[in-house]
């Protein structure tokens, strides 16, 4: 593949790869293309986070995971570390610290980040673990190495964050972890399709399937107010799906959790669909997920079925789902937010 092809990350690093042909080397964190299915190693592991990343890479001839964390077998033998900043400081943080704790000793470890993500935080976020240095500047990006010469402390549970809502009178805890979206409260779009949907109660029934859940706050608040519903939640990113299911643990409400690229392994149908939708890939605007979540939503819906969703107001959603459904209304709306019903 030309190097075009490639992220500006990947570009940076493929200036380096001859320093990788004799290790072995596991590749982590925000992967956005597939150079580390072609990346000159001895060996190679891929762990994904993102199931979509998993579904483009799977094939080759890599050894990859998709997992919430690798256990402990995927880093035997492994002597080096190749990680994609992400969009988020505290996911950087979190994914850097179960990775740095799991290492071998005097491993070798890069980090490549574009500028704009805040990748030049490495440089103090782990200035107590190592002599970090920049040994590479391009393409916006930098490119950071250091010798690992002891391994970080990692807990999982000193990472969970949590928040509770009263809704309807009924207390739930929301539980996520970094990289979740709205991690530390309710967002407004997310509050505005639940008020939404408690106005509309009469399309809250059988089963109700949650795409990108996040922390699972749509689909527990419908759990706990409707316990007769049959709860389905998705998402791509595994620290949500995770979080998802301990949001539904602590407030005791039964539910399906999936990995799954929007409808890519979903294949039962739903009186209803909800979706606080992503409109971002990365750093980059993206409307591939919402429109393949609009227009095959109609193949997973029941007969009089709906699809319920709430995006930001300028987002140009409502002549796809025109084109789409026979009746679509907005059931709610602010000035940064509208939340519109479809169905068949």
């Amino acid at each position: 593949m030309a190097a075009y092809a490639y992220t500006p990350a990947s570009q940076v690093l493929e200036r380096h790869q001859d320093f990788f042909c004799d290790k072995n080397v596991i590749i982590a964190g925000d992967i956005q293309d597939s150079y580390p299915a072609v990346i000159p190693a001895k060996h190679v592991k891929i762990h994904c986070s993102q199931f979509h990343t998993y579904l483009r890479l799977h094939n080759s001839s890599r050894e990859t995971i998709f997992s919430f964390q690798p256990n402990a077998e995927f880093y035997t033998g492994m002597n080096t570390l190749i990680y994609y900043w992400p969009k988020t400081k505290s996911e950087a943080q979190f994914q850097l610290s179960y990775l740095l704790h799991n290492m071998p000793k005097d491993s070798d470890i890069f980090i490549v980040g574009e500028n704009r993500t805040g990748v030049k935080s490495v440089e103090a976020l782990l200035t107590d673990f190592g002599n970090i240095q920049k040994i590479d500047s391009a393409r916006r990006c930098g490119l950071y190495h250091f010798h690992a010469d002891s391994r970080l402390a990692f807990a999982l549970s000193e990472w969970w964050l949590s928040y509770q809502l009263t809704i309807e009178k009924q207390k739930i805890v929301i539980k996520s972890l970094p990289g979740v979206f709205s991690q530390k409260g309710l967002d407004a779009g997310s509050d505005l399709l639940l008020n939404a949907l408690l106005e509309h109660t009469d399309i809250i029934k059988g089963s109700v399937l949650d795409v990108g859940c996040g922390s699972g706050i749509l689909a527990t608040v419908i759990g706990k107010l409707y316990p007769d519903i049959k709860l389905t939640l998705s998402d791509v990113s595994s620290v949500a799906i995770e979080s998802s299911k301990a949001t539904l643990a602590c407030n005791q409400v039964e539910g399906q959790v999936a990995a799954s690229d929007v409808f890519s392994h979903l294949q039962d149908k739903y009186q209803l669909i909800v979706s606080n939708p992503p409109f971002h890939d990365g750093k980059e605007t993206s409307y591939i997920a919402v429109n393949s979540l609009i227009k095959e939503a109609k193949k997973h819906l029941k007969l009089n079925g709906y699809l319920c969703i709430v995006a930001n107001s300028f987002l140009p959603y409502q002549t796809l789902l025109d084109e789409t459904f026979n009746k679509v209304e907005v059931i709610a709306q602010t000035t940064k937010f509208k939340v519109y019903l479809a169905s068949h």
